[in-house]
């Protein structure tokens, strides 16, 4: 059975630093990325579009870290909540250092059976949500001379596989205006990466997921199991933190996959 690492101790690569998580309620990325920043000294502030599992979520992250983070419920496919949003995350400190868009939705159909409106849905959350939100959030930190966003992208960006059309797309759209963004950024001091995830074990993916098409993806990882969501947070955390600090428009695959 493959072994999955200790989690790992905190180094307060973010201490002091003011955070906002997007689509951060749940069991997934969004969670484990807000839980590491708060556990490396950050302070978080916890968004999502489901207001009963923000709310639970910001009760857990009280529990573990001792300090309970500000939630706002935003759908970012409402430019109105994204500002709300970004206007309240700046407002708790005066100031926003770091921005990880994590919200993204997923689906499988094949190109001939899919409808404009499962397209424009997934798209318009994975793609369209995270250009939002990177909009209001440089118009936050560019006046301040400093900042990191971190995108949530994923390997199909690069990857084919059957079904996947749409959020392939998004995720691959994701990663173009990453490095686009990134470049126009620079001047101002912010710098902008992302992540590509390839399996990222959490229980809403296997409800939503056969039991063959995860044995089948498994398969595929050199290690022979799936990721943790925390061990792509970590990820997330160094291209967030001083450490990265010559990193910008980059993309970088959190994936042990073998073709």
């Amino acid at each position: 059975m493959p072994q999955i690492p200790p989690y790992p101790p905190a180094r307060q690569l973010l201490d002091g630093k003011t955070v906002v998580v997007t689509a951060a309620a749940g069991t997934g990325i969004g969670f484990a990325t807000a839980r590491r920043c708060a556990e490396e000294g950050a302070f978080v502030i916890l968004s999502d579009a489901h207001p009963r599992r923000l709310g639970e979520s910001a009760e857990q992250l009280e529990k573990l870290c001792g300090r309970r983070p500000p939630t706002i419920v935003c759908d970012v496919t409402v430019e109105g909540d994204v500002q709300k949003l970004f206007d309240g995350a700046f407002a708790v400190n005066g100031r926003l250092d770091i921005a990880v868009n994590n919200a993204g939705l997923g689906g499988t159909a094949n190109v001939a059976e899919m409808s404009d409106e499962a397209w424009h849905k997934v798209i318009d959350v994975s793609l369209t949500g995270t250009f939002r939100c990177m909009r209001a959030a440089l118009r936050k930190m560019i006046p301040q001379g400093a900042g990191a966003i971190v995108n949530n992208a994923s390997v199909l960006g690069w990857r084919a596989q059957a079904g996947q059309s749409h959020y392939a797309a998004a995720k691959a759209g994701v990663m173009a205006l990453t490095r686009c963004a990134a470049i126009e950024a620079a001047p101002s001091n912010i710098r902008i990466n992302a992540v590509a995830p390839s399996l990222a074990m959490h229980p809403f993916l296997s409800k939503v997921t056969s039991d063959a098409l995860l044995s089948e993806l498994v398969g595929k990882e050199a290690f022979g199991r799936a990721a943790e969501p925390w061990e792509v947070a970590n990820v997330i955390v160094f291209l967030a933190s001083d450490y990265a600090s010559y990193l910008t428009g980059e993309i970088i695959s959190v994936s042990s996959q073998h073709p």
